[in-house]
């Protein structure tokens, strides 16, 4: 677990230690099956166990996380069947957001995309998977802000909430199926595209739904 918990502002301090937790799902930090022990969260957060412990139980709710016990916190095996679900939900809700995106991105979001996908070929080449995995969905989410759209972007930090470790599971085994479809979108938004850049989202979202039904990363379980 490298996520690096950042310290937090006391003034606000429940809100903002769920939100860092929330953070290192989203971004892939933490995998399927990682443990969180809270005293441990507590001391890198530099707060008390409470704040924490209130946390977990929030994300829990949100189905992020797992208590199997009170000493046993776990990041869930998503189920095949959850999963399917989530992907089917991301097609259409990001698709929304790519199209908007291709319609209202102004220059500077554009560049901002451009950089957005240098940086995570670079990590990718540097094979430094966790930067990578962070930046891919910073990307992902960027489609939302350019399409204006925030109630969308809300809900996709709820199925991102339990997406993001999954995909972190894959991205290393996943290769160049991982980053090349948001060249696609990257170029759709240029041309002012809507139905080019949502027919590139929903590419990458099933082209890297492959590696993850492909490498065992999900439960049968029901």
């Amino acid at each position: 677990m490298d996520f690096e918990f950042k310290a937090i502002d006391h003034s606000n301090l429940g809100e903002l230690v769920y939100q860092n937790i929330a953070n290192a799902l989203m971004k892939g930090a933490l995998r399927p099956d990682d443990r969180l022990k809270i005293r441990d969260l507590a001391q890198k957060m530099g707060t008390s166990v409470t704040p924490v412990r209130d946390a977990i139980l929030r994300l829990v709710q949100d189905g992020a996380l797992l208590l199997k016990s009170p000493r046993d916190i776990r990041v869930p095996i998503l189920r095949h069947d959850q999963y399917l679900e989530i992907r089917t939900i991301r097609l259409q809700l990001e698709g929304l957001a790519a199209e908007g995106a291709a319609r209202r991105a102004r220059p500077a979001d554009i560049e901002r995309l451009a950089a957005l996908v240098a940086d995570n070929e670079r990590a990718f080449a540097e094979q430094d998977y966790a930067r990578a995995t962070e930046l891919n969905q910073i990307f992902h989410f960027e489609l939302a802000n350019i399409a204006e759209m925030p109630i969308l972007r809300g809900i996709l930090r709820n199925l991102w909430l339990q997406m993001g470790p999954v995909i972190s599971a894959a991205y290393e085994v996943g290769g160049r199926t991982m980053i090349d479809h948001h060249y696609d979108v990257l170029d759709a938004i240029r041309r002012r595209d809507p139905a080019a850049a949502r027919k590139a989202i929903r590419e990458d979202i099933l082209s890297g739904g492959g590696v993850i039904l492909k490498h065992n990363i999900l439960s049968r379980d029901v």
